[in-house]
């Protein structure tokens, strides 16, 4: 029998009136009611220096490294900026690698100003992919977020529900190896 599963999201926003942070909660909310163990890691809380590879790490930077490392999921989300995601969560995903992400299940939750996210979800998603985390298929952005949201609950169901459904995911999909193998490619080895 597997243990609970520990879900850790990364929340890339230094506002204080964060709506990236908002959507997490509810994200990490789903998936504690799913089973999981959660943990956010705001950083604001934490001074996390300009990853620089010649210089010793901070103690803040091996401590969110350890947790990430620790974590069976991690939901990354970042505001929106320029078409991208944050410096600072490019600063916290610059600090770790593959000891970090490697097999691990990842979330991605992008929170736009304006009306676009894609690109940032994308951005995210091929960072994750470089370090072999596993992607969720299902992510989250969210258009317009200063319309989104009302005393930290959201006004619409339907995003509520597709960001709840990451959560979800994150909890129930914790422990999988994918198999990336197909018919096709066992045919292909064995051919050579």
């Amino acid at each position: 029998m597997q243990t609970k599963p520990n879900v850790v999201a990364v929340c890339g926003s230094m506002r204080d009136g964060s709506h990236t942070r908002t959507a997490l909660r509810h994200v990490l909310d789903a998936a504690e009611e799913s089973g999981a163990e959660t943990e956010l890691i705001d950083v604001r809380e934490y001074d996390l220096p300009i990853f620089d590879p010649d210089e010793d790490e901070s103690a803040d930077a091996v401590e969110i490294k350890r947790i990430i490392r620790e974590a069976d999921s991690v939901i990354l989300g970042s505001p929106v900026y320029h078409g991208s995601y944050t410096a600072a969560f490019r600063n916290v995903h610059d600090y770790c690698s593959f000891d970090e992400f490697e097999d691990t299940t990842v979330g991605l939750l992008a929170v736009a100003g304006g009306g676009s996210y894609a690109s940032t979800l994308d951005h995210m998603r091929i960072t994750v992919r470089g370090v072999h985390g596993w992607v969720l298929p299902h992510q989250v952005g969210i258009r317009n977020a200063y319309e989104q949201f009302e005393n930290g609950e959201f006004v619409d169901e339907d995003l509520e529900d597709r960001t709840r459904k990451l959560g979800q995911q994150a909890a129930e999909y914790a422990f999988i190896t994918p198999d990336v193998t197909s018919a096709e490619a066992d045919e292909a080895a064995a051919d050579d």
